[in-house]
């Protein structure tokens, strides 16, 4: 999660590096020069200034970074939307690590479809071998951070991580491949430890789920036609666009692509329980209740989410905001903020690299879902 302004300085460490620089940090800039939309309305519990001295600072002070896109869906409805210069609403914006989030709801699809189950281990064929302590990891474990896989998110110098050398170096052509391989760190289920390593695991597990095929082509249209039909068209996202790798495995723990509207399309879902507006229940409640549930190694963890908790780990805002409130994250301030008790949905996009200014981002969304009740 705080891989990019490590990232942006050494431009020379690939093309392929550089090319999703250029998807994250300038998607956009090749959008119409129309005027930014700003709009808000009063809501009849929220004051249409006040929700203008609230959202104002996320775009205009420097010590938040730059947001690029804010949204606030009260109820499901949009009552205020912001973008900066060159940003729209049809612009699609890079999720980081909010992909994360996505791909869990895909495996509570598939956990609801019975092809997966969440306490059994998990059929990894590169771990099939006899006396293979990995061959124990349960789908949960993966899900919770709580594998014990040796994955290291974060390097010193920034090529040591594994999320790095995974997503641009020696593991770009089969990133699943690259997480698979590595050892045990510490027993599974022992401690939590972030890593998008283990959501590639989850990527490529599900997409062999539904074919057996190793064809790059028809691995990615297998589980296209999965997400298409079990989430994209049923939740209304018509801008979710996943990426693959080499070997046709989506790259479900960093990078997807949909509009500030889209995501906060995708908050509203899980918001709602699983149920679209129309009253189609698209993903069990259970499994809502599965996600936000808090993890035993991790109180601000669920299954691929982000909880409201107080921990030594936690990405949001405890003691600022309710303690129900459950999100999406992605490094350098990518936020999806659900709240249900106020029923409310909020996005934030934007570029904050520095810790401080994702701390600021957080106090600044913090107040502004404070204008609600609940």
């Amino acid at each position: 999660m705080q891989i990019e302004s490590r990232i942006v300085k050494r431009l020379g460490m690939g093309a392929g590096l550089a090319a999703l620089i250029l998807a994250g940090s300038l998607a956009g800039r090749a959008a119409p020069k129309a005027k930014p939309l700003y709009a808000v309305a009063d809501d009849a519990i929220v004051s249409e200034s006040a929700l203008r001295a609230a959202i104002d600072p996320l775009f205009e002070e420097k010590a938040m970074g730059q947001t690029r896109a804010l949204l606030v869906l009260r109820d499901g409805a949009v009552i205020a939307e912001r973008y900066a210069p060159g940003f729209g609403p049809d612009t699609k914006l890079l999720s980081w690590s909010m992909a994360k989030s996505v791909t869990g709801v895909l495996v509570g699809l598939m956990v609801a479809d019975g092809r997966l189950a969440l306490d059994a281990p998990v059929p990894v064929p590169a771990w099939s071998q006899p006396g293979d302590p990995r061959g124990t990891i349960t789908l949960r474990q993966l899900l919770t951070m709580s594998s014990g896989i040796d994955h290291v998110e974060d390097g010193e110098p920034v090529t040591a991580g594994d999320t790095v050398r995974m997503l641009f170096q020696d593991g770009a052509r089969d990133m699943a491949a690259y997480a698979e391989a590595k050892p045990l760190a510490r027993a599974p289920g022992e401690s939590f430890a972030y890593s998008t390593g283990s959501t590639m695991i989850l990527s490529d597990l599900m997409t062999r789920m539904l074919t057996n095929s190793e064809a790059p082509d028809v691995r990615r249209r297998a589980m296209q036609t999965f997400i298409d039909g079990r989430l994209k068209a049923p939740g209304n996202l018509p801008s979710l666009t996943p990426e693959y790798d080499a070997h046709g495995t989506m790259i479900g723990g960093s990078i997807l692509h949909m509009t500030a509207r889209d995501y906060g399309r995708f908050g509203e879902l899980l918001r709602r329980r699983g149920r679209t507006p129309a009253g189609h229940q698209i993903l069990p409640e259970k499994w809502i209740d599965l996600m936000t549930m808090p993890s035993r190694r991790n109180p601000a963890y669920g299954l691929h989410i982000w909880l409201n908790r107080p921990s030594d780990i936690s990405a949001l805002m405890p003691g600022q905001a309710p303690e129900s409130l459950f999100g999406c994250v992605g490094h350098n301030g990518q936020y999806i903020l659900i709240s249900p008790s106020q029923r409310l949905t909020v996005v934030r996009i934007g570029m904050s690299p520095r810790k401080e200014q994702r701390r600021a981002v957080r106090a600044g969304l913090a107040r502004l879902m404070g204008l609600f009740p609940g």
